[in-house]
């Protein structure tokens, strides 16, 4: 069995963590394979999303595997969960649905953060406890959450590596819905259909245009002209909803 599970389903890839002896620790080798997971999610024209899950009940994931020792390198970068430290920054342009469980922590925080909605179960646990245990680097974990989080509620998890519940993250916003723990795979994958009704180029290019100027001030945003949206003007989806509309029926998507 791989250390990280990849499967495409219809339009939906699934990405895995399979080590849950391990707490589902990111080890070089599961760097690497996630690498390649996002670059084939990213390149393939009939993947429209993607669910990140982990196996076991105990824990999404708790970060990097430091069995491998500090001078591992890594992809993953913890830039973003996606990329390693000193290694190329990844950016996933499929919509990315993550389903948590136990506990999601540090750099497993941080992987989770990157993805677009968050299915969390009852038993979800998220944390940053670096500095609890005299560890900080360039740690992207803690950029991503104080955007993601109220700010004082950000700081507070920073500065003394306490942790908040399902409950919490659910009222501050940080996922989208929390449900019993035999339920997760299944509402995860109904939250994927619910994204590929969409048209999956105009979902690439909305999250494209909505990331890209997230830090800048709305005037900004107002007046830039992004690409994406501009090249899914020309694809055969618009000439298919255009269609779908003169003929009174749904459109059929092709991501093309």
């Amino acid at each position: 069995m791989a250390d990280v599970e990849f499967k495409i389903d219809g339009h939906v890839a699934h990405v895995r963590l399979n080590m849950p002896d391990k707490m589902n620790a990111i080890s070089g080798h599961m760097d690497e394979l996630l690498f390649e997971a996002w670059e084939e999610i990213n390149t393939n024209p009939e993947i429209w999303c993607a669910v990140l899950s982990a196996d076991g009940e105990k824990a999404f994931c708790i970060g990097a595997d430091i069995s491998d020792g500090p001078e591992r390198k890594s992809r993953m970068a913890l830039a973003g969960g996606l990329t390693g430290i000193g290694g190329p920054m990844v950016k996933l342009q499929k919509p990315l649905i993550s389903a948590v469980q136990g506990f999601c922590v540090g750099g497993g925080f941080e992987l989770a953060m990157c993805s677009d909605i968050i299915v969390a179960a009852n038993n979800a646990q998220f944390g940053l406890p670096e500095t609890r245990h005299g560890i900080i680097g360039e740690c992207g974990v803690v950029h991503r959450a104080v955007r993601q989080l109220p700010h004082r509620i950000a700081m507070a998890m920073i500065l003394t590596g306490e942790r908040i519940d399902s409950a919490a993250a659910l009222q501050y916003g940080l996922v989208n819905e929390v449900v019993e723990f035999g339920q997760l795979d299944e509402v995860a994958l109904k939250w994927a259909h619910k994204v590929n009704k969409c048209a999956p180029r105009a979902n690439q290019a909305a999250k494209a245009a909505a990331l890209s100027r997230l830090g800048y001030p709305l005037d900004v945003a107002l007046m830039t002209r992004f690409e994406e949206i501009e090249k899914y003007a020309e694809s055969e989806d618009v000439k298919e909803r255009d269609k779908a509309a003169s003929e009174g029926r749904r459109p059929s998507w092709t991501g093309y």
